[in-house]
């Protein structure tokens, strides 16, 4: 069972610190902290495959020092290797290559380490678009939400806006918020770097959607823990 990333405390610092966003714009804040956003289990598989295939490559170009080192270690001297054995080497070199890095990769912080940058940034921005489908796209009068996600395992963060917000302030507006939140977030101090982005993001929406009659609170101001 995963431990909860924020304390109640947290839960009622972002709570307040949304409440007070909101309480100057046409918006609803939703924040939304992941554990992970990926279990990258492609990844692993695709790592053990190249460490097995590297291996039999290393086979191949060197088959009889390879050879001559299992003799060795066998004490089969002078024995004459017949295909099938050499195939069967290679079958048990390559499985044991693969099931040793699969083992490895169990391990989530190695697994996450050998992952690819440009993966991970894909694989948060498609988890934090699914967050805000569920959690905020249509669900304000006038379709004003906005999703602030944070994926702790990458240490990654996206600003999701819903059509009108997005239709008036362009991507990178929400640059001050982003480097708000990782200056935080990198230290761990997740609560904080939530905060940081919230404070941010209600600065762009009280100047480009300024309050007025706006109906009542829209959608839940405690952060969504995934």
């Amino acid at each position: 069972m995963m431990h909860s990333i924020l304390s109640p405390q947290d839960n009622a610092r972002i709570a307040e610190a949304v409440g007070a966003a909101e309480a100057h714009a046409n918006g609803e804040i939703v924040t939304v902290v992941a554990h992970a956003s990926d279990d990258y289990a492609d990844v692993a598989l695709a790592w053990s495959a190249l460490v097995a295939g590297l291996a039999l490559l290393v086979l191949t170009l060197a088959t009889g020092f390879y050879l001559a080192l299992v003799d060795g270690v066998l004490g089969l001297w002078d024995h004459q290797w017949r295909p099938h054995e050499v195939f069967e080497l290679a079958l048990l070199v390559g499985t044991v290559k693969f099931a040793g890095m699969w083992l490895l990769l169990l391990w989530r912080r190695l697994r996450l380490m050998l992952t690819p940058g440009p993966i991970k940034a894909r694989r948060v921005r498609a988890r934090a678009r699914t967050a805000f489908r569920l959690a905020a796209q249509g669900r304000t009068q006038g379709a004003t939400g906005v999703v602030i996600y944070l994926s702790v395992a990458e240490r990654r963060a996206e600003i999701i806006a819903d059509a009108s917000i997005a239709g008036k302030v362009a991507p990178e507006v929400w640059g001050d918020a982003m480097h708000a939140m990782l200056a935080h977030f990198r230290e761990t101090r997740v609560a904080d770097g939530v905060i940081a982005g919230v404070a941010a993001v209600g600065a762009v929406l009280a100047q480009h959607f300024p309050r007025d009659a706006k109906p009542g609170n829209e959608l839940p101001d405690g952060p969504i823990e995934l």
